[in-house]
């Protein structure tokens, strides 16, 4: 029998199981999901098929068309929820999964632009469309399933990552990938490779937050936490050093 758990304090996670860090591995990798949203009058519910990026945070970010269905319902009412799976090859039912629930608005910010577009670099063909525009989720809460017993609901606290003490890493992001990307290619492919157990290919670095590194080939993401919090560029080469040195030797 599965156990639900709600959760009322802080989460304690257990040595084989962090419900917490499961569920930001899925927000993180995650990139495209399933949207759900309310119809005006009816309030029936209508679900489609969204790409998705994430904030420094970890909100998840959408780019979509005035002239959807769903834009429209969320130009109605705000409320949503998003499904993001680990897209594990087999039956999808024996996968994680994370339901994020909140509310989308509308953004205008540049950072969200990019962030998007380092994400979901073909959408870039599109992003300047008059009908179309960048949606940020402000969550609510959020349900996990992970497998059998492991079935928690989570709070956005749990999931998302604070970035205030952090300004000059997040300012500092498109220079830091710039440069992984640029100068250390190879370095990105050794986490991706040695760290993460993913296949060889050219893996290129999308994102960088206080807690972990976003690497990414084609549609495939990869979330690489760090061993401890880091706050600025400075701290941040010295814990890159450390993983670069770990791949090496694994």
């Amino acid at each position: 029998m599965l156990v639900t758990r709600r959760l009322t304090s802080p989460m304690q996670p257990t040595p084989d199981f962090d419900p917490a860090a499961a569920a930001k591995k899925l927000l993180r990798e995650g990139r495209s999901g399933a949207l759900a949203t309310l119809m005006p009058g009816s309030g029936d519910p209508y679900c489609s098929l969204v790409n998705v990026a994430t904030a420094a945070d970890g909100a998840p970010l959408l780019l979509i068309s005035r002239l959807a269905i769903h834009t429209k319902n969320i130009l109605a009412d705000r409320r949503v929820s998003l499904m993001l799976d680990e897209r594990k090859p087999g039956d999808p039912l024996q996968g994680a999964r994370v339901m994020l629930m909140g509310t989308a608005a509308v953004s205008d910010d540049k950072d969200v632009r990019r962030r998007y577009l380092e994400r979901q670099p073909e959408a870039e063909m599109f992003a300047g469309f008059g009908d179309f525009a960048f949606y940020r989720i402000a969550l609510k809460g959020a349900h996990l399933v992970a497998g059998f017993g492991r079935i928690v609901d989570l709070e956005p606290g749990d999931i998302l990552t604070s970035v205030e003490d952090a300004s000059e890493l997040t300012a500092a992001e498109p220079d830091i990938l710039a440069h992984m990307n640029a100068d250390h290619a190879d370095t990105c492919r050794l986490y991706a490779t040695k760290l993460l157990g993913a296949p060889d290919g050219a893996w290129r670095c999308v994102g960088c937050d206080p807690e972990g590194l976003e690497l990414q080939l084609e549609r495939t993401a990869l979330r690489l936490p760090f061993p401890q919090r880091v706050r600025a560029p400075g701290p941040l080469r010295a814990v890159l050093k450390e993983l670069a040195e770990k791949a090496r030797g694994v």
